[in-house]
């Protein structure tokens, strides 16, 4: 029983690692000459293989099958293409032109981004507390890490092995918070989409499918043509690609179990992990550049995004109070009734 308490950290820990593990594979696997518009179609592919018959399976015992619409059909569609396509593309292109370590590090930006576009569409509010400005300055301090790591490099710390243009650097930073974006859009869709359907995993699965043909497409069209291209001739390509498929539909599985049994707040609380992991681990096997403003852009991000997180505790905060009395409202509802 005591144990029990300690597995959703000990998952979102573990699941960290896989992420890190996937920053610093693909990474890998694109200095091997993986072109990461394939790599992202057999990322999806993979996962399609292995979400949508689990899909079926739960579907299939269920009664009331659920259903999308046609409404549902197109959100889904938009968002398989926004949040899944444009973001993996950008993010692997990211990692490809810069650094895993810088990627890993802006995907933090991705609760503070979230947190913008959510004040914009209405999903949040600022008010007169220390909370509320708290989400605010943290959002300012992540942003502003994440400008140190991209245009202040600063004197090297790590590593001076790999040499890499400034242009592509600033590419690659360019593609990555294209993906932070795509990635936070991809987010406030889900409530969207969530209205037409609330299966969670019947949805997934759509979006994986849909996201497999518009990466196919998008590879396409970036040029990757010839057969050549498409080849898994060594075994670090065909192992990142299968590994990376059965992460991401593994992860949409713990970290949902996760959240079911911790709270979103909970969960989000580790993300930081994996920038230390692939900084590391980048830095130790992958001979990748290390600076000092980067490293302190990237504390800056991590200390930012902990702001935020604890200024929407009050949220939560405030959601359990109002699920509480509305529990005791209908528990007296129903003795009064009774009576």
């Amino acid at each position: 029983m005591e144990m029990e308490k300690y597995k959703p950290a000990i998952t979102l820990v573990l699941l960290q690692f896989t992420v890190a593990g996937v920053a610093l594979f693909t990474k890998a696997a694109f200095m091997d000459g993986l072109s990461p518009a394939v790599f992202v179609v057999y990322r999806q592919a993979i996962a399609t293989l292995f979400i949508c018959p689990i899909s079926f399976f739960f579907t299939w015992r269920k009664a009331s099958k659920p259903s999308l619409g046609v409404r549902g059909f197109w959100w889904v569609a938009f968002t398989a293409v926004v949040g899944v396509t444009v973001n993996q593309n950008a993010y692997f292109a990211g990692i490809d032109l810069s650094s895993s370590s810088m990627a890993s590090a802006t995907t933090n930006l991705v609760p503070a981004v979230t947190f913008i576009i959510s004040i914009i569409v209405g999903f949040e509010r600022i008010k007169r507390s220390l909370k509320s400005v708290a989400k605010v300055i943290g959002t300012c301090v992540c942003v502003g890490g994440a400008m140190a790591m991209t245009f202040l490099k600063g004197p090297k710390l790590l590593n001076t092995l790999l040499k890499q243009d400034n242009n592509t650097w600033l590419l690659g930073c360019f593609f990555l918070l294209i993906s932070t974006f795509a990635w936070s859009f991809w987010l406030i869709l889900q409530v969207n989409i969530a209205v037409h359907c609330p299966d969670h995993l019947y949805t997934t699965s759509w979006t994986c499918f849909m996201a497999t043909i518009a990466s196919f497409l998008m590879a396409l069209a970036l040029g990757n043509t010839d057969l050549h291209s498409w080849k898994l001739d060594s075994s670090l390509k065909l192992s990142c690609c299968v590994y990376s498929g059965l992460q991401l539909a593994v992860f949409f599985f713990l970290q949902a179990w996760c959240v079911s049994r911790k709270g979103p707040l909970f969960s989000a609380l580790f993300n930081p992990l994996s920038t230390v992991i692939v900084t590391f681990f980048g830095a130790l096997y992958l001979n990748e550049k290390t600076y000092l403003a980067s490293l302190l852009g990237a504390l800056a991000i991590i200390l930012g995004l902990y702001i935020v997180l604890w200024g929407k505790s009050e949220d939560y905060q405030e959601e359990a109070t109002d699920l509480k009395l509305q529990d005791e409202h209908t528990n007296l509802s129903q003795l009064l009734t009774s009576e």
